[in-house]
């Protein structure tokens, strides 16, 4: 009898269904293909922008300034007569180094301390007001709106890429906090952790073997989502001006150049 076939007890053999994989997952759902396609171009772009035969994007040239599309420069050039197929091209390097450098610090570091938080819930003593403390230092985050205080951390702490990152890092900060918090309040009461304190496991212990593997899960399906939520941020911020620095290459800054012009 063939692998893709079971015998029933009566005999008859019926087809058997194989284990779904992420090929048939992918292809089951053409949305999400979409999706995968999207970013796999934008990689494309980013990684070979720079061994391609293009202009300079940071390089102007005022003689060439809003030219239209030609052989030259196929989707003509900017006011200040930087290229526009080679400036979108490259952009995807700052954007995606913004939104990567800022989820991965955003997670790291909200759910380091969601996960103490969780765990010390409830504790009498220091830790128990230290699980209390980040909680409502959460709260004081969350009370502004994301774009508004990126924009008071950016104009502190000054434009540049560094600047974005930190500022996006630390307004995600309490979503991940909360997420994670939330799995250590579920997870902490099972037995195998019980068993795990009794045997002298302390808390980094019954969290880096037992808990934080058992929560990465809804921590990793976040930072998807957050990702593209950093880029969006990062492209406001330029394209109002407390961005990325000209004449560096991003969508954001891009965008509102063409708006100014048009």
């Amino acid at each position: 009898m063939s692998d893709a076939t079971i015998e029933k007890g009566n005999g008859a053999a019926v087809p058997s269904t194989p284990p779904p994989g992420f090929a048939s997952f992918v292809l089951r759902r053409p949305g999400f293909l979409a999706g995968y396609v999207i970013v796999g171009l934008m990689l494309l772009c980013g990684l070979a922008a720079p061994f391609l035969p293009l202009p300079s994007p940071v390089e102007a040239d005022a003689t060439a300034s809003l030219l239209p599309p030609g052989s030259a420069h196929p989707m003509g050039t900017d006011i200040a007569g930087l290229d526009i197929l080679s400036r979108t091209l490259h952009a995807p390097r700052i954007d995606l180094t913004i939104a990567l450098a800022a989820t991965f610090a955003a997670a790291l570091l909200g759910g380091t301390l969601g996960a103490y938080a969780g765990l010390w819930e409830g504790t009498r003593g220091l830790r128990g007001v230290l699980s209390a403390l980040v909680l409502r230092l959460a709260d004081v985050v969350q009370a502004f709106p994301i774009f508004a205080l990126a924009l008071v951390l950016v104009a502190v702490l000054g434009q540049g890429v560094a600047s974005i990152i930190i500022a996006i890092t630390l307004v995600s900060i309490p979503l991940y906090l909360r997420l994670m918090r939330s799995e250590m309040l579920v997870l902490r009461r099972n037995a195998y952790v019980e068993a795990a304190r009794i045997a002298g496991g302390g808390d980094t212990y019954l969290l880096t073997r037992h808990l934080l593997p058992n929560a990465a899960a809804p921590l990793l399906a976040q930072m998807s989502a957050s990702a593209g939520n950093a880029v969006l941020i990062a492209a406001g911020l330029s394209f109002i001006g407390a961005g990325v620095r000209a004449p560096t290459p991003e969508w954001g800054s891009m965008i509102a150049s063409g708006f100014q012009t048009s």
